[in-house]
């Protein structure tokens, strides 16, 4: 078996190289060697894969598909190999993380610096941007999302429950009195957080099922952080993450309303690009936070 893989490594290995030379000198084997190799899986396979000229080399009909299967096959075992050694072994490396801006300054942060704390050998790549993140097309590792999974090229953790809050500020309440049901907020001023999930159709939960409703108000804001000032300023009703809102609960600046009909489920996610193993200083963060956040619930 392990002269079998050779044979095939070395059939890889001189077509990403270009010809028997390069692949010599890349990969520190003779180049006799390396013909050897590829004239024995030829002879035991019964076809031609490569055409050998001295200025050119080029793949058969048949060389393509075993190469497009064998080099599958190799990455497979390449990365199944890392996999096995980084559990072994301490979490090094660059590792690229995506979060959104408030919640990585405000909650975020202080977990993921305790992992760098304890592995010093980890260097940390942290972009906090309240965007869409392509992780695949930015080389981002991992990204802290809050929501539901809905890219199927991608898979996710959990790493924590999450809750919102639909508040206002005690004056506005004084002014134009307490919701007693979502709908009336549509004749309400409201503060819309574009990034939140449907912008300005604010949803909720009665019976069991999904209620959806729209809102305006004075103030369009691409911030959580700036929407909660400008309803402790009176502006009008917003709903935010709990971990943005509980410290203006607790101060009495903000007053929580319709906290029946808010819907529940929403989970703090580590979601990462679809690949057969995953590295292990991913997983090390992955792990680090879900204890992090067993002991530091986000309220």
């Amino acid at each position: 078996m392990t002269q079998d893989l050779a044979r095939i490594r070395a059939f890889v290995q001189v077509f990403d190289s270009g010809g028997f030379s390069a692949a010599a000198r890349q990969h520190g084997r003779s180049k006799a060697l390396l013909s050897k190799y590829v004239t024995d899986l030829e002879d035991y396979l019964g076809v031609r894969l490569m055409n050998r000229t001295t200025r050119k080399l080029s793949l058969t009909e048949a060389g393509e598909t075993y190469y497009r299967e064998s080099s599958a096959l190799l990455q497979q075992l390449d990365d199944l190999d890392a996999s096995i050694s980084d559990q072994t072994t301490e979490p090094r490396g660059l590792l690229r993380v995506s979060a959104p801006r408030n919640f990585g300054e405000t909650t975020l942060a202080p977990a993921i610096f305790e992992f760098l704390r304890q592995h010093p050998k980890v260097a940390l790549d942290l972009r906090l941007e309240d965007r869409y993140v392509d992780l695949v097309d930015e080389g981002v590792d991992v990204a802290l999302r809050i929501s539901t999974l809905t890219d199927s090229s991608l898979i996710a953790r959990k790493i924590a429950d999450m809750h919102v809050i639909a508040g206002a500020s005690p004056a506005l309440l004084k002014t134009v009195g307490t919701p007693k049901h979502p709908e009336d907020l549509r004749h309400l001023p409201c503060i819309v957080d574009v990034n939140l999930q449907g912008q300005s159709n604010w949803r909720f939960i009665e019976d069991g099922k999904t209620i959806s409703v729209p809102v305006n108000g004075p103030l369009r804001v691409n911030s959580p952080l700036a929407a909660r000032t400008a309803a402790v300023m009176g502006l009008g009703f917003v709903v935010l993450p709990s971990y943005l809102a509980d410290p203006k609960v607790a101060s009495g600046e903000l007053v929580p309303v319709l906290q029946d009909f808010l819907p529940t489920g929403q989970t703090l996610q580590a979601v990462y690009p679809h690949r057969r193993h995953l590295a292990g200083k991913v997983r090390a963060l992955i792990d680090h936070l879900v204890a992090w956040f067993s002991t530091h619930p986000i309220s």
